[in-house]
């Protein structure tokens, strides 16, 4: 159990039987009567968001999560595959629970992983990412206007436009959230 004034940002409670993570939290003391918190949560599980008012002195139900840096191994038609570097331990995570990460994640490459009950509820896909262009069409200078882009797709499948410039086999970074184009990266 945690007190209302004790929550912070980044803390896991259990509401309705499911694990949330606060991702805001704010502090109000009115004139009068108890302070409280204003705590926004998404649920880790489903991605649902739910805002609660708490007053400081009572206590709510904690979510007792994991995390571990596991090496994502490979995906079969219905799970991703992961192992811990520490233990060997093999994790499956069902892909239609994380249908979206399937282009952000790259064999070989180590992630987190948010364990609650002895599953796995979440993979924690790094802000960007730094993918390399498999095929790319070319395009002659001056074809367009500026500002001008092009689709190009990563080695995962992933599809992003680009600027003109970048060419096959070139890096760029990309924002995992929005999937959009950040910057080329140069080794």
């Amino acid at each position: 159990m945690i007190r209302g004034g004790d929550i912070a940002k980044g803390s896991c409670l259990l509401q309705n039987g499911q694990p949330y993570l606060v991702v805001e939290r704010e502090f109000h003391t009115p004139g009068k009567g108890t302070a409280i918190a204003r705590v926004k949560m998404k649920s880790i599980k489903d991605g649902s968001v739910l805002t609660l008012t708490i007053p400081t002195q009572q206590e709510v139900e904690d979510a007792e999560v994991e995390f571990h840096v596991c090496q994502y191994q490979y995906a079969d038609t219905d799970n991703y595959h992961f192992m811990d570097g520490e233990t060997y331990d093999q994790y499956d995570v069902p892909i239609k629970s994380h249908e979206n990460a399937k282009f952000y994640l790259k064999e070989g490459d180590s992630y987190d992983l948010t364990f609650w009950a002895g599953t796995v509820i979440d993979i924690k896909i790094p802000y960007k990412v730094v993918f390399t262009v498999a095929e790319s069409e070319n395009y002659v200078k001056g074809d367009t206007v500026s500002g001008a882009t092009k689709p190009v797709v990563t080695e995962t499948g992933l599809t992003v436009r680009v600027p003109l410039f970048i060419k096959q086999g070139e890096k760029i970074r990309v924002n995992t959230e929005t999937g959009e184009y950040v910057e080329r990266v140069n080794d």
